[in-house]
């Protein structure tokens, strides 16, 4: 009869050789698993660049240039308005004189205005403001057609730009509002890129004012039919981020409303970076 120690061994060494065998096997049936799926996972030819160049990792001291500039330039004008539109709207027809007129109300009650510095509408913003003494800016970008400053700018306040995304910074940066005349695919993308910041809390809550009634009613009504109501893909207080309007005195007038129920020196760039 074997004694309690040397059944305690047989034991004790079953239970070792019982948990090597399973981790043996174990492990060997993990690794025919690996194995298997491996083999049967299908080969893919992934996309490669059929051209790199070479001074990408450089691009960004012309980035930093562009930001350097505008920061220097900006942050010394005082709150300002920012008016996007149409580059292709002629002189004397109606949306290129009420911008003129709503240039010049804004510097009426203190603002200056920035644009994107070329023709059409934002020249007719600049010329508002400079008919008026006011600060008249002019963020330039360049483009391979239908661009080039306008004769309605202070020359240290013409930025020139190579980048969309930096020219958006200072278009927003210091904008104490935003006005938003009838335009093509560029003023929808400011308009909407300013509507996302505000609406995801990015910056501050401003006033964002659409002129022309037939021009922006039908999307107002697209906006809140099938973006609200049927899709459910936004909410229904971000109807209220913009205002419709015909007048420049209604544009002048809900800024100034608006900061007004601020109170006094609430007035700062829209986010620090």
């Amino acid at each position: 009869m074997a004694s309690p120690e040397r059944k305690q061994f047989f034991t004790y060494n079953t239970l070792i050789m019982t948990t090597d065998h399973y981790e043996k096997n174990g492990t060997q049936a993990a690794s025919a698993k690996t194995a298997e799926n491996t083999t049967t996972a299908p080969t893919r030819k992934m996309k490669k660049w059929t051209q790199m160049r070479g001074e990408n990792a450089w691009t960004m001291f012309k980035v930093v240039s562009e930001f350097v500039q505008g920061f220097e330039v900006l942050n010394n004008i005082g709150p300002c308005v920012s008016i996007f539109g149409s580059a292709r709207t002629k002189p004397g027809t109606p949306y290129y004189e009420l911008a003129v007129k709503i240039g010049k109300r804004l510097t009426e009650s203190g603002y200056g205005v920035i644009t994107g510095g070329g023709p059409g509408i934002m020249e007719a913003g600049n010329k508002g403001a400079w008919m008026n003494n006011g600060t008249s800016v002019g963020l330039n970008i360049e483009l391979p057609f239908e661009q080039s400053h306008n004769p309605f700018i202070a020359p240290d306040k013409n930025l020139p730009h190579r980048y969309f995304f930096v020219r958006k910074v200072m278009f927003v940066k210091y904008a104490q509002g935003f006005v938003v005349m009838p335009g093509g695919f560029g003023t929808l993308d400011e308009m909407f890129e300013v509507l996302t910041l505000i609406q995801t809390k990015k910056i501050a809550a401003v006033p964002i004012v659409l002129v022309g009634k037939e021009f922006w009613e039908g999307l107002r009504n697209w906006i809140e039919e099938i973006m609200l109501h049927r899709h459910h893909n936004i909410s229904p207080a971000d109807m209220n981020l913009f205002h419709i309007v015909d007048e420049a005195d209604d544009v002048v007038r809900i800024i100034d409303e608006f900061y007004s129920s601020q109170g006094e020196g609430e007035l700062a760039p829209n986010f620090q970076l």
